[in-house]
């Protein structure tokens, strides 16, 4: 009897195996979120390329796309670091950034040996702060994909948690310590960029928010790519899988192409204000050599043109004035012929005393004398007040027996009512400040005009730096901008902040110019708190709530 050969029984896992299961994109494996993307020395000397870089994006050199390259670097080192080194590689980035940022507070002491601790405690203050808060970015990119990790989640959720994440960092900068300094915000590299106006939509923060979703993106759009490259675990063909490459990229391109297309919100005619804005170029600096009263004159020196000239307002700068027009009745005579004149209102601003108290001041000063006052809101810790005065006392007691006089932050409305127009104002670094900005807006500023006074930094990036957010404010604002100061440099800015006129530094000059008012808010101004509270809670109790999720996840 013949028997018939059967091949052997093949195991029935193994006949599935007969065919190879490849794994979608929710469940390929991870790239290692617990493992740095790059190594430390990597890292750090993309930290220090990335700050230099995000200087350079700001005047004086002022290549603004330096930025987007700038954010980069700093998510690439910072992606799968632990906390700590997080914290150093923050540290390298904010020290490459700052130190050569803020070198022109090396020059507020002028020839004083120790000039150079003023810039080095404020750029080292800023980069400590900068350092403790970039864990951050670390924990955003740590926790999300444990918690879940689809396409989904790391090309859409991620880029914005780690947007938000870099941007309740600045937001802590521009608050904290002793109110903060929001000097070097993401958002101003942008002023003169193609994308500015999405300002007048989110405001600067919101701007700065959309810049970094766009460069962590790309990043993780890179990531997700070779992701889906990468052999599959037991599979020997280690075929790279090509698919979906385009559909990756939409969300990062359409956000690239909405930032280039957005138009500056809209808002409305209202006339036109004829302004005198001047620049005296007088010895205003801290350290400079004058007698009384050098200051003031050399303001009514490059004034004098006005006499014949007609315009509705007159604007000088911070410390135009250098005595104290309530306090001296010679002062106050010399501004109210002044006044007459020139036949409109003088805007001037001196140090001015209302009992125990010293204020800096901006004055709405007339024939009749002053109508208006209006004191800076935010006094620049170690430069027009000491806090702390005991403790740093003990520390550099020769540095802070220099500063004698105290200011104290104003509380008036930041805007002056003239018969053709109400002029928002900010005094020098109150410009940095938002909540000055919002204020002016909602008290019904039809235009800004700036005053300030960089004779302290002749020849560095404070004045341009400067000059920079003053462009923005206009954007964001929808508004027309005379930004004015002691020696320059002093502009006037178009609503959309192209540039009417300006002088350059280290000279006399006036500026001439018929500029428009403008009503209505603009959205930027409308939800730019609103906005900045949802960057700074939202990613902390995002944070918080995936802190707790993984945690369960892993016991």
């Amino acid at each position: 009897m013949r028997r018939t050969l059967r091949p052997a029984a093949r195991p029935a896992d193994a006949a599935v195996g007969l065919r190879r299961r490849r794994p979608g994109p929710a469940t390929h494996p991870a790239v290692d979120t617990g493992r740095p993307l790059v190594p430390l020395p990597a890292a750090l000397a993309a930290a220090v390329v990335g700050g230099v870089a995000l200087d350079a994006s700001f005047p004086a050199l002022g290549w603004w796309p330096l930025a987007f390259v700038a954010v980069t670097l700093a998510l690439v080192s910072l992606i799968g670091r632990s906390v700590w080194g997080g914290v150093l590689v923050g540290a390298a980035f904010g020290a490459a950034f700052y130190f050569p940022h803020l070198s022109w507070a090396a020059q507020f002491l002028g020839d004083n040996p120790l000039g150079w601790v003023p810039w080095v405690a404020l750029a080292s203050a800023e980069t400590l702060v900068l350092a403790a808060l970039s864990p951050l970015v670390v924990l955003a990119y740590r926790w999300l994909p444990r918690w879940r990790d689809t396409r989904a989640v790391r090309l859409g959720v991620l880029p914005v948690l780690v947007a938000g994440a870099w941007m309740a960092r600045e937001l802590v900068l521009g608050s904290w310590p002793y109110g903060g300094f929001p000097w070097g915000r993401l958002g101003m590299s942008q002023s003169e960029s193609p994308i500015a106006p999405v300002a007048s939509w989110l405001g600067v923060s919101g701007l700065g928010f959309l810049m970094v979703v766009l460069c962590a993106g790309a990043v993780e759009v890179v990531r997700w790519a070779a992701r889906e490259r990468a052999p599959q675990a037991g599979d020997s063909s280690a075929r790279p899988r090509l698919s979906g490459g385009l559909s990756r990229a939409i969300p990062v391109g359409s956000l690239a192409v909405v930032l280039l297309i957005v138009p500056q919100f809209p808002t409305d005619d209202a006339g036109t204000i004829r302004v005198g804005a001047v620049q005296g170029n007088g010895p205003a600096a801290y350290a400079d050599e004058r007698a009384a009263h050098d200051v003031l004159y050399s303001q009514l020196a490059a004034s004098a043109p006005l006499e014949s000239e007609p315009v509705d307002v007159v604007l000088w700068p911070e410390g135009g004035v250098d005595s104290d027009p309530a306090a001296e009745p010679g002062t106050a005579r010399v501004l109210s012929a002044a006044a007459a004149s020139y036949g409109a209102p003088v805007l001037v601003n001196a140090a001015s005393g209302v009992g125990d108290l010293f204020y800096n001041t901006s004055f709405l000063w007339t024939e009749a004398g002053a109508e208006a006052t209006h004191a800076k809101r935010h006094p620049v810790p170690f430069g027009e007040y000491v806090p702390d005065r005991d403790v740093y006392g003990a520390i550099v007691p020769g540095l802070v027996g220099l500063l004698q006089r105290e200011y104290t932050p104003g509380d008036d409305s930041p805007v002056f009512h003239l018969d053709q127009a109400r002029v928002g104002l900010a005094i020098c670094f109150d410009v940095a400040f938002d909540d000055v900005i919002e204020e002016g807006m909602h008290d019904g500023a039809q235009v800004f005009m700036f005053q300030t006074n960089n004779a302290d930094f002749r020849g560095t990036d404070e004045n341009l730096q400067q000059v920079a957010i003053a462009r923005m404010r206009a954007i964001e604002t929808g508004r027309s901008v005379v930004n004015v100061s002691t020696t320059g440099t002093s502009q006037i800015f178009a609503p959309d902040g192209s540039t009417v006129q300006a002088l350059a530094s280290d000279e006399a000059g006036l500026m001439v110019e018929e500029i428009e008012l403008r009503d209505g808010l603009t959205a930027g101004i409308a939800l730019g708190p609103w906005v900045q509270g949802v960057l700074l809670w939202g990613t902390v109790l995002s944070l918080a709530v995936l802190a707790v999720r993984v945690r369960r996840s892993t016991h």
